[in-house]
C-alpha cells in the first residue's frame, strides 16, 4: 500500500513540468504566476507600454516622463510668449510708419525757416541758391544730405551739417575757409591783374570785385575786411592760374605762403607784403618798409632768428636785409 501510494504521488509529480509551476487564471481573478530558474516570479500579464503599471488597483507613473512633460509645457509657453511679443513689436511699427507717412505729407512739420549759422563771406542770397530747399518741403521729406553736397561745393566752405529744429526750422551750419592771402594774379592776356583770395589750405577762394563795380554790391563786406588785413603776394609771373575751389600748384605762391606761415615770432605779423617772383628770389616787405631777400622755404627759424637780431642791433637804419644765405647775411642802411 505503501508502495502504491508513493508511486502514485510519483507519477502525479512527474506530469508537472521540471523547475516550474504550471499556473492558470484561478477563479478568483488572480493573475497565475510561473517559476523560472533563478527563483524569480513573474506575472504572465505585460506591463502597459505607456510606462504606468497597474498594482493593487493604483496606476505610477515614471518620473522621467513627468519632467518631460514640464519641460514640454514650459517651451509652449516661452513659444507663444514669443510670438506674442513679435506681434506687438510688428503693431507698433506698423502704427508708427502709417503715421510717418501721413505726417511726411501734411503741413504738421513744414519748413517755414531755414537758419544758416557761422556764415560770413557767403551772403543770404549765396546760401539759399546753394541750399536750395524745395518748396514745400517737410522735416520729414528734406533731403539733409543733398543740401549739404550742394553747399559743399562752394569754395568758401570748409565743413558742413544740416540739421532738423522741429517743428518748422532747417538749420544750416556752416564752417567757412579763412583768407590767408590776397594774390594779385596776371590775366591771361597779361594786361590786367586780379586779386585772388587764396585760403589756409591754398584752396583759390574767389577773385575779389573792385570796390564799388556791380559786382562788389553782391559780395559780402567781409571779403573786403578780410583782404585788407590779409597778406599780399605781388609779382606773381604770368601764366600763373587761379580757379575757384581749386588748390594753389603754383610754387613761386606756395613758397611765399609756406615761409609766413613756418614762422613762429612776431615777425610774421609784421610782413604785410611777399614779392614772389621767384622762389629764390621771394622778397618780405614789413610793415616798416624794410625788405628781406628771404629766398626758399628752408631754415625759416634761424632766417627769422637772424634778421630780428640785425633789425634790434640796429634800431632805426636798416632799410634791406638779406638772409638768403643764412650763414652770410648782410644788410643795407638808410641811405
Amino acid at each position: 500500500m505503501a508502495s502504491n501510494y508513493n508511486r502514485k504521488s510519483d507519477s502525479s509529480a512527474s506530469r508537472r513540468p521540471r523547475g516550474s509551476a504550471a499556473s492558470s487564471r484561478s477563479r478568483s481573478g488572480r493573475s497565475d504566476y510561473r517559476v523560472i530558474p533563478g527563483g524569480r516570479a513573474t506575472s504572465s500579464r505585460r506591463a502597459p507600454r505607456s510606462g504606468r503599471s497597474e498594482r493593487n488597483g493604483y496606476d505610477s507613473v515614471r518620473v522621467g516622463d513627468v519632467a518631460r512633460s514640464e519641460r514640454m509645457m514650459r517651451a509652449q509657453e516661452r513659444s507663444r510668449a514669443f510670438v506674442l511679443r513679435i506681434g506687438a513689436v510688428a503693431a507698433v511699427i506698423a502704427v508708427v510708419m502709417v503715421a510717418f507717412f501721413i505726417l511726411r505729407s501734411s503741413s504738421a512739420f513744414s519748413i517755414d525757416q531755414v537758419s544758416v549759422v557761422g556764415v560770413e563771406h557767403l551772403t543770404a542770397d549765396d546760401m539759399a541758391k546753394l541750399a536750395n530747399v524745395p518748396a514745400g518741403s517737410t522735416l520729414l521729406d528734406v533731403d539733409t544730405t543733398a543740401i549739404e553736397e550742394r553747399v559743399r561745393r562752394n569754395a568758401w566752405v570748409a565743413g558742413v551739417s544740416v540739421s532738423r529744429k522741429f517743428p518748422h526750422t532747417l538749420e544750416i551750419s556752416v564752417t567757412e575757409r579763412t583768407v590767408s592771402a590776397v594774390v594779385e594774379v596776371p590775366s591771361t592776356d597779361a594786361k590786367s591783374i586780379k586779386q585772388w583770395a587764396i585760403s589756409s589750405d591754398h584752396i583759390w577762394l574767389m577773385p575779389i570785385p573792385e570796390k564799388g563795380s556791380a559786382g562788389a554790391s553782391i559780395t559780402s563786406s567781409k571779403v573786403y575786411e578780410d583782404a585788407d588785413a590779409a597778406l599780399h603776394i605781388t609779382d606773381v609771373p604770368f601764366g600763373t592760374k587761379a580757379e575757384i575751389g581749386q588748390k594753389c600748384t603754383d610754387s613761386n605762391v606756395l613758397n611765399a605762403l609756406d615761409i609766413v606761415g613756418g614762422m613762429t615770432t612776431e615777425l610774421a605779423g609784421k610782413v604785410k607784403t611777399v614779392s614772389a617772383a621767384g622762389e629764390e628770389e621771394t622778397t618780405l616787405i614789413l610793415d616798416d618798409g624794410i625788405e628781406i631777400a628771404f629766398g626758399k622755404a628752408e631754415g625759416i627759424r634761424d632766417k627769422e632768428r637772424v634778421v630780428l637780431k640785425i633789425i634790434e642791433e640796429n634800431k632805426g637804419k636798416v632799410s634791406y636785409i638779406n638772409v638768403r644765405s643764412v650763414s652770410n647775411p648782410t644788410w643795407r642802411a638808410l641811405s
